[in-house]
């Protein structure tokens, strides 16, 4: 299990990437899929157009874009492209802080290889739902054990 960040075109420090790791697993889980090798490319709008419309041929800027490279059942490998540029100026868009807003980027790109789709409404509306709870159980996987209430994960 394997989970790697890399930088492309920008100079940008995921904070708490240990932490980050151990909730990606999380999520994975909780799925009953597995990591074998994912990597997370943090990227600027222009390297990731530029994979857009040579990969794609979409002609638009857009925050994220993933590879599906599973080759087995329940096991998640693939590249996940980032761009920190367009989570920035989608940040503040919603309203939300930065790390909130990767966060559901982050996500986002991993629900996507375990069969979540976003192109029709239902299909949108579940991908929200799911990205929230992502959100939500990193907040629960990172509370201080001393201010964890008795019966909480």
């Amino acid at each position: 299990m394997a989970i790697i960040f890399f930088e492309e075109d920008i100079k940008f420090c995921l904070p708490e990437k240990n932490k980050t790791k151990k909730w990606l697993k999380e999520i994975a889980n909780l799925e009953q899929f597995k990591i074998g090798e994912l990597s997370y490319i943090f990227c600027s709008d222009e390297y990731l157009y530029q994979i857009n419309v040579e990969y794609l041929d979409h002609k638009t800027l857009t925050d994220i874009i993933t590879f599906d490279n599973s080759e087995k059942e329940k096991t998640i490998e693939g590249d996940i492209f980032v761009s920190i540029d367009r989570v920035r100026d989608n940040a503040v868009k919603e309203n939300v802080t930065f790390e909130k807003e990767l966060k559901r980027v982050m996500s986002h790109g991993l629900l996507h290889l375990m069969g979540y789709k976003d192109k029709k409404e239902d299909d949108r509306i579940k991908m929200r739902e799911m990205e929230n709870k992502a959100i939500a159980l990193f907040d629960v996987l990172h509370v201080p054990r001393e201010t964890k209430s008795p019966g909480s994960v």
